[in-house]
């Protein structure tokens, strides 16, 4: 009986990593645009592995190179989906060099293939690190792509990805253990001192052109400003002042006249200002990533 349940046992351990992949899902991301064929490849590159994988985009509208945006979209993204999904990100400037090919598996469950290139400083924050592996292109690799040193999304990303959550592969056959740290990129994380609010614009909401922080709600009701006062909006980039001046805080649009100046709490509960029916980016030059400071204050 004992050496039943000693198999029984051994059995769960060596197929937990494995189990966490079993929902077949596997959501790509990249700085690639749709003008071409570069995320079609992937996605057959994917379901040549296996045709029983369910794919799905996150974007592949990334500003080209742009690492920090590319860390917020997993961000935003990732925890919506069910554990085990299998991610693909690939904004990867330095494609071909030493930078590490990884897989992350955070402590919720999800898995992220990707550069360790900063891509993944958010999640490692926000849902932390249950496990890392570098890719073993010995291995994970697409065969007779060794020649091809600039498209790895294909060759190495999205072929593991797909080994990954086809169960082709477990979570070990990635490659070797590594730390459990990635690249962070420094930015300016949320903090309330002396009746001032300061946080980092990490992302706007690019189709309307609100600015969007990383500021919680619980931080504004702290300063004792209710929906309806105003309060003072200060922006800046490397420390150059780009806009300020005192808004309203409202829950909702309709609140103030077209083209006012607004402050509300967006769909991740965060602060956040706009032009109402107007685009506060293209009004103020006003942009995002880890230069951008955002303060606000009664």
């Amino acid at each position: 009986m004992r050496i039943i349940y000693g198999l029984i046992l051994l059995l769960f351990l060596l197929t937990k990593p494995f189990a966490q992949a079993q929902n077949g899902i596997v959501v790509f991301q990249s700085d690639f645009g749709l003008k071409d064929g570069a995320v079609a490849a992937m996605k057959g590159v994917a379901l040549d592995v296996s045709p029983n994988l369910k794919l799905f985009d996150l974007t592949h509208e990334i500003p080209a190179y742009n690492i920090w945006e590319a860390a917020y979209r997993l961000y935003q993204t990732v925890p919506y989906y069910p554990k085990g999904t299998v991610f693909v990100s690939v904004c990867d400037p330095g494609v071909g060099t030493e930078r590490h090919s990884v897989v992350l598996l955070t402590k919720s469950g999800h898995y992220v293939v990707t550069p360790d290139n900063g891509t993944l400083t958010l999640l490692a924050e926000h849902l932390g690190i249950s496990e890392i592996r570098q890719i073993n292109e010995a291995i994970n690799r697409r065969k007779n792509s060794n020649e091809s040193y600039t498209f790895h999304g294909r060759d190495v990303y999205a072929y593991t990805a797909a080994r990954l959550a086809s169960h082709t592969i477990r979570f070990e056959q990635v490659g070797q253990k590594l730390p459990n740290e990635v690249v962070r990129l420094p930015y300016q994380k949320a903090e309330s001192t002396k009746g001032v609010v300061k946080g980092n614009i990490p992302v706007l909401d690019v189709q309307y052109g609100n600015v969007w922080s990383n500021i919680p709600k619980a931080m504004i009701d702290q300063l004792g400003i209710k929906p309806g006062a105003t309060l003072r909006v200060q922006i800046s980039q490397n420390d150059k002042l780009i806009y300020d001046k005192v808004v309203r805080w409202v829950n909702t649009f309709g609140e103030v006249s077209v083209g006012d100046d607004v402050a509300y709490i967006n769909s991740l509960l965060n602060f956040s200002v706009a032009v109402n029916q107007g685009n506060f980016s293209e009004k103020y030059k006003v942009f995002s990533g880890p230069d951008w400071t955002i303060s606000v204050s009664k």
